[in-house]
């Protein structure tokens, strides 16, 4: 759900050279509350700073609309945090591709 945001939200500028972990996930069953860490993962500095935007605004609207439509998923409320590394030529990598399950 948060790649698909990155694709949508970035249209061409992002080349299909992105991928997405989920460092953390847990859920707090007193409040309810789940709380997401995910990485975006990218080949180049260049793609950081679209992603990002100025002053982040791109990323936080990327992350807003992923955290509601994982939260329509999951029936939850849903603290989302993004991360955005850069690892250069990670499509090429096979230790890289199988970590991120392709």
């Amino acid at each position: 759900m948060i790649r698909e945001r990155v694709f949508r939200l970035t249209g061409q500028e992002i080349p299909y050279s992105s991928a997405v972990t989920i460092e953390t996930f847990k859920e707090n069953s007193k409040s309810g509350l789940i709380k997401i860490n995910a990485t975006i993962h990218l080949e180049r500095d260049s793609q950081k700073g679209i992603i990002i935007g100025k002053k982040g605004v791109k990323l936080k609207q990327i992350g807003e609309e992923a955290r509601k439509e994982i939260e329509r998923f999951l029936g939850a409320r849903v603290y989302l945090k993004l991360f955005v590394r850069v690892q250069k030529n990670w499509s090429r990598d096979t230790k890289a591709l199988r970590k991120f399950g392709y």
